[in-house]
């Protein structure tokens, strides 16, 4: 089993930045990798970003040159760097660890940019 702690979210003015965490304790020798999704209200859940235990990093085109993915400097722990915030940006933002198994999740942050 692995738990997933996230922190960082808020409202924030269109333009502005916040930086998510997110904590992984529990069997965290079996994650793959780990990452960002988040989810609007009657939308799908969608991938935000990623990065393996070797930080290889994946994004939406929606995000690349304004997100960053990185991990710290405490194992397991990974954060999500938001620049130039968009209203289109809101939304519960979601960890999420991979494992041979299946997935994980955190239980989300709500993140809120106005206009």
């Amino acid at each position: 089993q692995v738990q997933l702690l996230e922190s960082g979210g808020g409202l924030v003015q269109a333009g502005g930045s916040l930086r998510l965490s997110c904590a992984a304790s529990g069997s965290t020798f079996s994650i793959n990798a780990m990452g960002w999704y988040r989810q609007a209200p009657e939308k799908q859940r969608e991938l935000v970003a990623t990065i393996t235990a070797d930080s290889v990093t994946n994004y939406a085109d929606s995000v690349k040159g304004r997100f960053t993915i990185s991990r710290g400097n405490v194992k397991n722990t990974v954060y999500l760097q938001m620049n130039s915030l968009k209203p289109e940006d809101t939304a519960v933002y979601y960890c999420n660890a991979k494992i041979i198994l299946g997935d994980f999740w955190g239980q989300g942050t709500q993140v809120t940019v106005s206009s």
